[in-house]
């Protein structure tokens, strides 16, 4: 019986990856190395205390004041200046200046949010100190809600991240680095379709895929606790339905590509607006209103969204709807649009 020509593909593609040491580290390594970084530098621990400069001035005894109070301040790092402090105020060495005079003086910059935080805290504390009684009392209560940790925030990123880059250079990049080899020449003689071919990249990005979300899923629960608050066979189908978006992008950038150099460009072309803006490592709301719209069209914003909302707000599938659909048509607009313009030679 004569062999399955997508079988048959579908395993070349997957021996070739694992012949390929690089290939495998940035699968499945990079992921991991990237979350255990970035969970590291955003672990939880207590607030970093505000560095704060003290002009030491013409009033000596007003700036001892000044000084004895905020050093005795918790959370308030102190300096002492005999003289100006622009250039460390500009560097970000501290995050506010104080000149003790009969009023009180702040040099700040108001745009930066540490020195808001700093002018509040600082004057909080000398006002305390001269005197200020509150009218209102309040209690503080800390809390600490689940999935408020940036890690919680990171992992469904880099999780759509990872299914981004992986399906965009895998399949896209290997498919131009075969037609300037003159393979895709040479498979024009064999018995399969252009169909089974470009399928075959779909089902091995699949087949790694599930490897790959359930070794970030526990990573990110056994080094840092992240779960899944929603259900996990829809986080499955969510992920998967992102992988063939992708897939189909990636195939779609490499229809008629005729060199590495030309799909590398273009690769680039397409993820780099999504690294910056789709809420990898920051959330998208930091940008302006008038580019939300714009955001919110990016596959990978939809993908990550809807990662998230399932990870860390049990969110059900009613609730993704809108964002699914949207990989959806971007699924099969890739696929067609790849099958219609793709070139063997």
């Amino acid at each position: 019986m004569r062999p399955n020509p997508l079988w048959e593909l579908t395993l070349a593609r997957l021996r070739m990856f694992f012949r390929e040491p690089s290939a495998v580290f940035w699968t499945f390594g990079f992921p991991l190395a990237l979350s255990v970084a970035l969970g590291v530098a955003f672990r939880n621990k207590p607030p970093d205390p505000v560095a704060v400069g003290v002009w030491s001035g013409p009033d000596a005894f007003a700036a001892g004041r000044v000084l004895e109070v905020l050093r005795a301040t918790p959370g308030v790092k102190v300096r002492e200046y005999g003289g100006s402090s622009t250039r460390d105020l500009s560097t970000g060495k501290i995050a506010l200046f104080v000149r003790p005079r009969e009023r009180i003086e702040y040099d700040f910059d108001p745009t930066r949010p540490e020195s808001r935080l700093a002018r509040a805290v600082v004057d909080d504390a000398l006002q305390r100190a001269a005197g200020r009684a509150d009218a209102l009392a309040t209690t503080d209560q800390p809390v600490m809600a689940p999935g408020s940790r940036y890690i919680d925030f990171l992992i469904p990123g880099l999780i759509g991240m990872n299914i981004m880059s992986g399906s965009m250079w895998g399949i896209g990049y290997v498919v131009v680095e075969m037609r300037t080899r003159k393979l895709l020449k040479r498979l024009m003689a064999t018995p399969m379709s252009r169909a089974q071919f470009l399928w075959s990249f779909v089902l091995m990005r699949a087949a790694f895929f599930f490897l790959e979300l359930p070794l970030l899923l526990l990573f990110g629960w056994l080094a840092f606790g992240v779960g899944v608050q929603g259900s996990l066979p829809l986080l499955l189908g969510l992920s998967f339905l992102g992988a063939l978006a992708f897939a189909g992008l990636g195939l779609l950038v490499a229809s008629r590509a005729q060199n590495t150099q030309t799909v590398s460009g273009l690769i680039n072309l397409v993820m780099l607006p999504m690294f910056i803006g789709s809420g990898v490592f920051f959330s998208t709301a930091r940008f302006p209103d008038a580019l939300q719209p714009f955001l919110r069209a990016l596959p990978l914003t939809a993908l990550n969204d809807s990662l998230r909302a399932v990870m860390i707000d049990g969110a059900g599938p009613r609730a993704v709807a809108v964002p699914s659909a949207l990989l959806a048509a971007v699924t099969v607009a890739g696929f067609t649009l790849a099958l219609r313009l793709f070139r063997w030679r």
